[in-house]
């Protein structure tokens, strides 16, 4: 049954319900809630919940229940993901299976309280040093992002990896109605410590060889092939597409349909995998599309960038990309429409 929850708690609990056993955290807005349902919902089912002393305290603990086999994850925003990344880093060296939790808000530093999307380039190219990717799942409801939890949870062991769901300050604090999993029965993964076996890294680095590289791009390789997750509408014969996701990708959906109304041959995509990126998706569109447009919370456009590669990938390198980044908050459908009619008639120019 459906009920009225704040995204930060509806998350939390799914994260419990899925199985997960261990949190380790800080405090940071707009992701407490996380933090603050945690510290009394994980002792009542068993688990062990942290606060730890700092961002990179929080991650390395995540490290040691991870390596146990353990659902283990974490949750913050802007400058205190930027703080965990070798933290995540290591995770996914080691092989290990965890979920990164990050509540979008908007601004370089320490940032602002605004809700945005400006941490789009750092979760989708591997924020920290190396060679890694994170898979990285946009939810653009309370109810998805649930679904989405599990979901993380659920690739993270299946490929051994890091999964990161990436949500916005705005959907962390609203409240829509949002059904709530089922309690799953909590196992260790096999391979994690018991007290009896030692961990063993399935990537052995070879110097000669190189077999941790083929190993890592063959993971790449698979995850790109069999989890590219997307939502879209009308792509067989738009004029123009729209890409967005999250919240944005919710009033997008909502603008395009309005412009549906009016005439306008009009389509979108929704990504719901950031990482790995839905280039399926694109090879739906019209071959004679005019343009695809981006609609982001960030303020330099960011998103633009995979739909540009994707475009010169999967259609062809002339046809424009467009990009509308509103900054901070959750662009109105009449201001996607108002700034779409603008690109029509070239008052704003393609970015690619």
């Amino acid at each position: 049954m459906a009920e009225m929850i704040k995204g930060n708690h509806a998350i939390s609990e799914a994260a419990i319900r899925y199985g997960a056993r261990l949190y380790a955290g800080y405090p940071i807005t707009p992701s407490t809630e996380i933090m603050e349902y945690l510290s009394w919902r994980m002792p009542e089912v068993g688990g062990t919940f942290v606060q730890a002393e700092s961002e990179l305290a929080g991650i390395n603990m995540v490290i040691g229940g991870a390596a146990c086999g353990v659902r283990s994850f974490t949750a913050s925003s802007g400058p205190g993901i930027s703080l965990k990344q070798e933290g995540i880093t290591q995770l996914y060296d080691e092989e290990l299976a965890a979920v990164i939790i990050n509540v979008v808000r908007y601004g370089n530093g320490i940032g602002t309280l605004y809700t945005a999307q400006c941490d789009y380039l750092r979760e989708t190219r591997g924020g920290g040093n190396g060679d890694y990717r994170a898979i990285v799942l946009c939810p653009e409801s309370i109810q998805e992002a649930v679904e989405l939890v599990g979901l993380a949870f659920d690739l993270a062991d299946k490929y051994r990896t890091v999964a990161v769901l990436m949500t916005e300050g705005a959907l962390g604090q609203m409240m829509e109605p949002c059904t709530l999993p089922d309690f799953i029965e909590t196992k260790r993964a096999p391979w994690g410590f018991d007290g009896k076996y030692s961990y063993k890294k399935v990537g052995i680095f070879d110097r000669d060889s190189m077999k941790e590289a083929v190993l890592m791009n063959e993971k790449h390789n698979a995850i790109k092939a069999n989890e590219q997750r997307w939502e879209d509408e009308n792509l067989e014969d738009a004029d123009y597409v729209f890409v967005a996701f999250g919240l944005p990708g919710r009033s997008t959906k909502g603008a395009v349909k309005k412009l549906q109304e009016e005439g306008n041959k009009v389509g979108f995509i929704r990504p719901i995998t950031a990482w790995p990126f839905p280039e399926e998706a694109f090879k739906k569109i019209n071959p004679n599309v005019k343009g695809l447009i981006t609609v982001e919370a960030n303020a330099t456009g960011q998103l633009v960038e995979d739909v540009a590669l994707t475009v010169k990938k999967v259609l062809r390198a002339d046809i424009p990309v467009y990009s509308l980044p509103y900054v901070y908050g959750i662009p109105a459908m009449k201001t996607i429409k108002a700034d779409y009619k603008k690109i029509v008639d070239g008052e704003i120019k393609e970015v690619f």
